[in-house]
Order: C-alpha cells, then structure tokens, then sequence
C-alpha cells in the first residue's frame, strides 16, 4: 500500500553540482548537493556602494547596496537579474560552502556584524538560525508575510517558519523527491512507461524488492547503489510526544535495503561518484559490495574517464532508476548523455523531500527594507518565477501560481513529460509536521544500524538494539520502548 505521509531526510556532507539542491543518505556515505552550491570557501560578486535608501513601493525606484551570503550560487543569477530590473542597486554576492556556512554566519552575526543584509540556510540548518536569532521576524510591518500565506507551496512555507509559528525564511524552490526512470528499460522489461504504471513498481518496500528481482534477472539493476532509495525510508516521525517512534515502515524499510545490497539488486556504484554518473548515460560496470568506494587501481573519485579506464573489459548493466529530489531532473538532464529523451519520473513509497534554499533578512541588517525587496522578488514575484525556470531550464519552483501556469510545459529529457504538475502534486503529500529537531541525529543512528546489518557486522537484533541505546545517550529525555 502506497505510504502517503513524509519521509524527512536531511544532508549530510557537500559535493558541488549543476544546479542541484542537497539531500541526506540514511544508508550509505554520499556527499550529495545544493543549489548550485559552490564548493570553494567564498565567491564574491563585488559592489562598491556603500549608501542605503530606503525601498519604494515600486521596484524600478529602488536603490541601494545590498550584501547577500549565500551557499547556492543560484543567488548570484537572482542578484544579477534584480539589479537588471532595479538599476539603482548594487549587490555584493558571497557564495559560501555549504560546510561552512553556518560557522560563517554565526561569526559574524555573533560578533555584532552589520552586513550580510541577506543569509539563507538549508532546511536542516533553520531550526538553530531561528534559536540564534539570526533571521529577521517577517510576520511584523512591514513585510507582513502571512499576508502571501497560501501562495508557496505549503509544506515550503512551513520549514520557513520557527517553533513560534512565525516565518523567518522563504524558499524560490521546492524538492519533493521520486523516482526518475528509464522509459526504454521499462518499455522492455515491463511493456510499459507510463509513469501511473511504473509508480506501481515502487508503491511499497516489498513490491521494490520485487522490481528489482525481475530486472537483475533480464540483466539490469533497479539503482545504481541502495542509497536511491533514501529520501523515502519511513512514514512517519522518529519523535511523537517525546517517545521514540521506531514503526513497521522503518523497519520494513531496513529489511529492503538489506536484501537490495546483499543480493547484487544495485550496481554498487556510490553517489556522487564517477559509476553513479555513469550509470545515467548507460552501461556501467558491475561494482561489488568490496570494490564499490573504489580502489588503488580503481579509483571511483577521479572522473568517469580514469574509472572507465580502469574497469575497461568489466561486466556491465544499465541501470533502470535513481531516486532523487526535483533537483534530480537537472543533474540527471547535464550528465544523461545519449539516453536524454529516454527519461520519465514516478511517485515513490512515500512522500520525501530534500533540500531547498530559504532565503531571509538578517536580523541585524540595517538596509531590511531593500532586503525584503529582494526577498518577495526571489520568492513571490510570478515573473520572477517565469525568469527561473526558463533561466534554470527546469529546477521547480515554489510559487504554486507559477506551477500551475506551466503545468502543461513538457520536458524534452523526460520524454515531454509535464514535470512541474507531477512535483507539485508529489508535494501537496508533505506533510511537515512530521519533521522534528531529532531527525537529523536519529536518521543518521538507523543508517547507521542498516549498514551494520547488510554489511554482515551485527545481527538485525543488535543492531536495532544498538540503535537504541545510541539513541538514549544522545537524547536521554525521550522514552524509548524496545
């Protein structure tokens, strides 16, 4: 039976992509993405006025300096067409790693600095930005932000908001995470790529699991490795009222991803490494459980050209589907190759999201007027969006009468499939209340416990016995119930 509530899975690590938003792998190391994220420590777009004035009513009269630190690069886009479109501003962009963006910012702001005027902070970072008070309270005149309540998709809305119900931060994108597959493996094996029919394919855990089986057996691979599947391992919150909620999904969940890796259902081939790209534009050879971070002779980390090299001769297959987040399409529309046109996207087990960039005010700034200038029109302005996913060629925005204007639009990669109806209805599915400020530490712990398993280090019991015991030290208030 489809699972219909969230799967809240948050980063862990850096790697820099094409215009990719960033996601946490609970089952295997990755180092997954932002938005454009830049993986030097800072990238500056200087600006040399120094003078603020006070933002008008309309955006051709606006003027002023605004200092933006960000750590997706999109911004410096967003930066670029809000000076084209409000001459009378100068904007200075420092795009910083994603790994130090909050020590960067919590420096400064903690230190009594005035600038930047605008700082953005990953789903997974807010919680402890809004603590900090680091965010500027938009609910006050006069942004009077709940007054665009109902214009952002929901579930976007919400993350933007602290414990308080007050809303800090406003994201141009959202994630919701699917499964994007190969419509001519489908075609073959299942005599169908309709993306209703496919979906099927990945409704539950055990139905997966049986996906999987038939494609090894016609000689494919359902994922390039099991962290795929990710961004959809359970379907409800790890925390309820101060109880550990250790349910039946999470560890129906555990026992798919024990059996994906030890019976070879996956090509082996690591996110975010040389096989995982090149599983997307075709054959890829057949890692195993030992080779697939790579060895001395066959280094996975280097480039696609030294990993092909090295595996030159190797058995190979195809791989039939990645899991990822809407930001998927664009990672998957730069690195696809000959096998563009061949794509198609589907519905997962559960509704999942990863990532996201929400934008806000620094509390401290003294030009917050033209900030929230900046804000509405990377956030709320329709042509903005219009802009962004022509200029993006497809990442998705949030604003839902964007959505619905290009619902029809179809994506040439994706064999003209209407992308943005598809990830807009994935996420109305969301469910946020389900996110909690434990599921970072504890998401990690069971990732931890399914690795242990399927590796053959502990027993199913000891590793879920482990789990709680890691879990009452580093949270000892919660109730746990073994």
């Amino acid at each position: 039976m489809k699972l219909k509530k969230l799967t809240a899975l948050l980063l862990a690590g850096l790697m820099a992509l094409s215009l990719a938003a960033c996601g946490d792998d609970n089952t295997d190391a990755n180092t997954p993405a932002t938005s454009g994220s830049n993986d030097t420590n800072v990238s500056t777009t200087p600006a040399d006025d120094n003078t603020t004035t006070p933002a008008d009513d309309t955006a051709s009269d606006l003027s002023g300096k605004l200092v933006i630190w960000t750590l997706a690069a999109d911004l410096e886009q967003f930066a670029d067409r809000f000076k084209e479109m409000n001459p009378g501003v100068k904007t200075e962009v420092v795009v910083i790693a994603p790994a130090d963006y909050p020590t960067k910012v919590e420096a400064a702001l903690l230190g009594g600095a005035k600038e930047p005027d605008i700082i953005v902070g990953e789903p997974q970072m807010l919680e402890s930005m809004y603590d900090a008070g680091f965010f500027e309270d938009l609910n006050q005149a006069p942004y009077n932000a709940q007054d665009y309540a109902g214009q952002i998709v929901d579930y976007v809305w919400e993350v933007g908001q602290d414990a308080d119900g007050i809303q800090r931060a406003i994201s141009y994108q959202i994630t919701p995470a699917g499964f994007f597959y190969r419509r001519d493996i489908a075609k073959t094996v299942f005599g169908t790529d309709d993306p209703a029919e496919i979906g099927k394919l990945f409704a539950d855990y055990d139905t997966i699991l049986e996906t999987g089986r038939t494609l090894k057996e016609k000689g494919y691979r359902i994922f390039a490795s099991d962290a795929e599947i990710s961004y959809f391992s359970g379907d409800s919150a790890w925390v309820i009222d101060e109880k550990l909620n250790l349910d039946q999904s999470r560890i129906d969940y555990m026992d798919m991803s024990v059996a994906l890796y030890q019976e070879d259902l996956t090509a082996y081939a690591a996110q975010w490494a040389a096989p995982w790209y090149q599983a997307m534009k075709g054959p890829v050879p057949i890692l195993t459980a030992e080779t697939q971070w790579g060895t001395d002779d066959m280094p996975i980390w280097n480039g696609e050209d030294a990993f092909a090299e090295a595996t030159e001769g190797m058995e190979t297959t195809e791989v039939f589907a990645f899991g990822l987040p809407a930001w998927g399409v664009l990672t998957l529309r730069d690195n696809c190759g000959d096998t563009s046109g061949l794509w198609g996207a589907c519905a997962g087990p559960a509704y999942g999201f990863g990532g996201g960039t929400f934008i806000g005010i620094s509390s401290q700034s003294e030009r917050k007027d033209l900030a929230w200038e900046f804000v509405k029109f990377c956030t709320l302005n329709e042509e903005t969006a219009d802009w962004w996913i022509e200029k993006s060629q497809g990442d998705t925005v949030s604003l839902v009468s964007a959505l619905e204007k290009h619902a029809n639009d179809g994506n040439e990669t994706y064999g003209g499939q209407q992308l943005y109806a598809f990830w807009l209805e994935q996420a109305e599915g969301i469910d946020y209340s389900k996110v909690t400020m434990y599921d970072k530490a504890i998401g990690d712990a069971w990732g931890s416990a399914i690795s242990a398993v399927k590796t053959g280090e502990k027993t199913k019991e000891q590793a879920i016995s482990d789990f709680y015991d890691e879990v009452a030290a580093t949270y000892p208030n919660l109730t746990i119930e073994r």
